[in-house]
């Protein structure tokens, strides 16, 4: 999942020195009396600007999987503390003995939020929908672990019976290509949900009568908010805490304004620091994520991994990487278990320029002017470090293109660049969620990367489990490294602004998600000889 960009002003000021504290005790927000106490039953969230894609076969940002866990669920869901799998619309489930057949039970209670059943062909219409080749889906490569999904979605073959998905009333059984025992992690991202039939051809979710299955529906949608409803029809409804969801899109200076007067409990976007009127309810914890730039080789002379890795060698990491929370030399933050691998660190101009004149280009002649494209909130002071370290000691031209944020990701896929920059956090909390990114036939691959050594290592890594696998996937990013083919600056710190003394259900975690289902006011108990007033006044 890519990370705000809204968020990225957030990681500079915190990188710049500024000093916060996690927990804020208030009572402001909607009241509603019920059973003779008071009773919040309405929260409002702000976002980043800009309006979310609801086709979550489409999706790839980190806000829009956050809403996600209001209006969708699959057959697993993330664990609010730990994001370990729960069961959600699987009410059981088989291994087989070779552990690549799983079979599914589906809820008998499971609905859309228009009352329709779901069943075990809602999934694999889903499913196959999402993994058409037309669609280019960026997460459709989450898929090939199952049996016939690679041929399928890469347009090898058309015939969707070949694929390892069989519907049978409430039973589902997936094939797998090799045994998974993380399947069911995989299970929780929001592209593994059913769609409702009637939306499954719709080309603009905001234009359809829209239909969902998590635990909140659409009230009301407009361009700066959306109004989310309880969701009466969902399997689980007595276990949802809120009626309703007020998500307002705005920017840093009207979040700020949102926060200050009570009305939003939780900012999850960009907000002005310098206007807040109580910071103690910033709050950062440690995620499963990496911010990095990438050298994109999807076309000569950069699908020379020489050049790539003369560019890397001749950067000044430590100066790259000095002031940043949380400096990274590799691609991936450090997982219990797996394998330490040498990160990316080492400032050697003079191998730079041996690799560089090797590959054909003496002294930087005949490589074309190096073009950054980079959002808006990106660290100018970061692309003018490797600028100039590249016209140093290579000789190599560079100029900068900055693109609003909004914008950003389109103009990533429309190439004419040759340095880019991500923040990336993982889906699930294995190295596979990063790694997918670099394969050659991925819809993630931004970078255009295409290196049969590495795809090779990654195919023989889904055939492998435990320790083996992992070890595989470590020897897999060890190789973008060396080669230049992504180039890591730090581990990403989440930032939010909550107050959790107010509101429960909201815990830190490392892939950034807080299922909407587990929110819930905290009963306010006033302090004695103190009178807790609630509405307007005359």
């Amino acid at each position: 999942m890519v990370l705000g960009g809204c968020l990225l002003f957030l990681l500079a000021v915190l990188s710049a020195g500024t000093g916060f504290r996690a927990v804020k005790a208030g009572f402001e927000g909607h009241f509603l009396a019920q059973g003779g106490r008071e009773v919040r039953d309405e929260l409002t969230v702000v976002f980043s600007p800009g309006r979310p894609e609801l086709d979550f076969r489409l999706s790839f940002l980190i806000n829009e999987a956050q809403l996600f866990t209001a209006l969708y669920e699959g057959l697993f869901s993330y664990n609010p503390v730990t994001t370990s799998p729960i069961p959600a619309l699987a009410e059981s489930w088989e291994l087989s003995d070779d552990g690549r057949q799983w079979t599914f039970t589906i809820r008998e209670n499971a609905r859309f939020s228009n009352g329709d059943r779901i069943v075990a062909e809602d999934f694999r219409r889903s499913w196959l929908s999402l993994l058409a080749p037309e669609r280019q889906a960026p997460y459709s490569g989450l898929f090939d672990i199952i049996e016939g999904a690679k041929e399928y979605r890469s347009g090898e073959t058309a015939d969707a019976d070949s694929v390892g998905i069989v519907a049978n009333g409430r039973t589902l059984t997936v094939r797998l290509r090799h045994p998974a025992a993380f399947f069911p992690s995989m299970l929780c991202h929001h592209s593994f949900s059913p769609i409702h039939k009637s939306m499954v051809n719709v080309g603009d979710w905001w234009t359809t009568k829209h239909v969902g299955n998590g635990p909140f529906r659409i009230g009301e949608l407009g361009e700066d908010r959306m109004i989310l409803r309880a969701n009466s029809q969902y399997w689980d409804a007595g276990s949802v805490g809120l009626n309703a969801l007020v998500i307002r899109f705005a920017d840093e200076d009207t979040a700020s304004e949102l926060w200050n007067s009570g009305q939003a409990r939780w900012v999850s976007g960009g907000v002005n620091l310098e206007t807040l009127t109580d910071r103690s309810g910033i709050s950062v914890h440690t995620l499963f994520g990496t911010h990095f730039y990438f050298i994109r080789s999807a076309e000569p002379p950069f699908d020379d991994y020489r050049v790539r890795r003369a560019l890397a060698l001749a950067l000044p990491w430590e100066e790259l990487r000095a002031g940043h929370f949380l400096p990274a030399k590799t691609l991936i933050f450090p997982l219990q278990g797996y394998p330490e691998i040498d990160g990316l660190g080492d400032t050697d101009p003079a191998e730079a320029a041996r690799l560089l004149a090797e590959a054909g280009f003496p002294g930087g002649k005949g490589l074309p002017e190096l073009v950054f494209r980079i959002p808006s909130a990106d660290a100018a002071d970061t692309v003018a470090l490797m600028a100039d370290a590249w016209k140093e000691h290579l000789g190599v031209s560079s100029r900068v293109e900055v693109v609003p944020f909004a914008d950003y990701f389109d103009a990533l896929a429309m190439g004419g660049y040759h340095v880019g920059s991500m923040s990336w956090i993982g889906d699930f909390p294995d190295p596979y969620s990063f790694l997918k990114m670099w394969q050659a036939d991925s819809n993630l691959n931004t970078a255009g990367l295409r290196d049969a050594d590495f795809d090779r290592l990654m195919e023989r890594s889904m055939s492998e489990e435990g320790t083996k696998r992992w070890e595989t996937m470590a020897e897999a990013e060890q190789l973008l490294l060396y080669r230049g083919s992504v180039l890591p600056i730090s581990f990403t710190p989440a930032i939010n602004i909550i107050d959790t003394n107010e509101l429960d259900g909201w815990f830190p975690n490392a892939l950034g998600i807080h299922p909407f289902k587990y929110f819930i006011f905290r009963e306010l108990t006033p302090l004695p000889n103190v009178v807790m007033a609630v509405g307007g006044t005359n």
